[in-house]
């Protein structure tokens, strides 16, 4: 199986405000997401080869959870070896006025 870099993984506002209404009723105080600017993006996407980004749930060291972002071939590798990027702004406190995404 090879992933598809042009997939669609669009989602109403409706479903997105349900699963994370849904993660912040399950785990309440919890971290509710962060942000990667554009520049570690891009840059990540801008490798030879590379058609997408997975990310892998990790743990910072104070012991809250995070993001490690690596670029992804097509036939499903990590790129290792590329750019990584990780140290996401944490929201809360990076959080955007009320909306529903995470009120």
């Amino acid at each position: 199986m090879s992933f598809n870099p042009n997939q669609d993984h669009s989602i109403t506002l409706t479903a997105a405000a349900a699963m994370t209404k849904a993660y912040r009723d399950a785990n309440p105080g919890a971290r509710l997401g962060g942000f990667f600017g554009k520049d570690a993006l891009i840059a990540i996407l801008n490798q030879a080869d590379c058609v997408g980004i997975k990310f892998y749930f990790a743990e910072d060291d104070n012991g809250d959870p995070s993001l490690v972002l690596v670029g992804a071939k097509a036939n499903q590798d990590d790129m290792v070896t590329g750019l990584l990027a990780d140290k996401l702004v944490p929201d809360p406190p990076g959080s955007s006025n009320p909306n529903s995404l995470n009120s």
